[in-house]
C-alpha cells in the first residue's frame, strides 16, 4: 500500500487536531514561500511535499520512547524532522525540540517557522559541535535525516546517546552497510524499522551506545 500524498491524506493518516492541521499547513505554506529564495528541499520534491516530508518527519514519534518531551534534531535544514514533531507535540505538556543548523538562512527560516506556528523549539544558529553536550546536553530524543553517515551521527549524538537519549536516524537503502562500519567504533543496541514513505529506507532506533575498546 503506498503512503498517503495529499494534505488532505496525510492529515488524515495523522489524526491530527484542526489546529495542529493548521499549523502544518502553515508552515508548508512558508516552506514554499521560502523555496524561491534559498533552497530548503530538493526541488524535486516540493509538489510531494506532504509525503516526502511532512509523513516522513512525522513517522518518528511512533517508534521514539513513550511520553519523550525533549527532542534535539541534528542539521535540522528546513526543519526535517524537528519542526514538524514540535508542532506535532505542541499539545504535549513540557515538550521541547532543540533545532540546531548552522546555515544562518535556513536558521532564519527555522526561526520564522517557530514564531508562525507557535511551536514549542529553540533554534540554534551553529555547529552541532558546539551545541551538543554544551548548550544542550541531555534529551529524551535525538534525531537526524539526510545529514551524514551512520558512523558520523553517532559520533555527533554520542553526548546525548550515552546519557540515554534514544537516537532516531532516517536511512536509505545503505544503512546496513553503515551499521557494519559503525560497529567497528562503538556497541550499540540499534533496532530497524521500515520507512512509511519510503520502500527501501529505514530508520535506525538506537537505544544504547558505549565506545568499541580497542583490543
Amino acid at each position: 500500500m503506498s503512503a498517503p500524498s495529499s494534505r488532505q491524506d496525510v492529515l488524515a493518516s495523522l489524526n491530527v487536531s484542526r489546529e495542529t492541521a493548521e499549523r502544518l499547513s502553515a508552515y508548508v505554506d512558508l516552506l514554499k514561500r521560502w523555496q524561491t529564495r534559498i533552497n530548503l528541499v530538493a526541488a524535486s520534491t516540493v509538489d510531494d511535499i506532504w509525503s516526502r516530508h511532512i509523513l516522513d518527519s512525522a513517522q518518528l514519534l511512533a517508534i521514539a520512547q513513550k511520553d519523550a518531551r525533549r527532542w534535539v534534531d541534528l542539521g535540522t535544514g528546513a526543519g526535517l524532522p524537528g519542526a514538524v514533531l514540535a508542532i506535532l507535540l505542541a499539545d504535549r505538556p513540557g515538550a521541547e525540540v532543540h533545532l540546531v543548523e548552522a546555515n544562518q538562512k535556513k536558521a532564519a527560516f527555522l526561526a520564522e517557522a517557530v514564531r508562525i506556528t507557535r511551536a514549542p523549539a529553540k533554534v540554534y544558529a551553529d555547529r552541532i559541535e558546539r551545541i551538543v553536550g554544551l548548550a544542550v546536553d541531555e534529551c529524551d530524543v535525538v534525531t537526524a535525516r539526510a545529514l551524514a553517515p551512520l558512523p558520523d551521527l553517532l559520533r555527533l549524538s554520542s553526548p546525548l546517546l550515552m546519557k540515554g537519549a534514544q537516537g532516531l536516524f532516517l536511512k536509505g537503502r545503505d544503512v546496513e552497510a553503515e551499521l557494519t562500519e559503525a560497529a567497528k567504533s562503538w556497541t550499540m543496541r540499534a533496532e530497524l524499522f521500515p520507512s512509511q514513505t519510503d520502500s527501501s529506507g529505514r530508520i535506525v532506533s538506537v537505544t544504547v551506545l558505549a565506545p568499541r575498546l580497542a583490543n
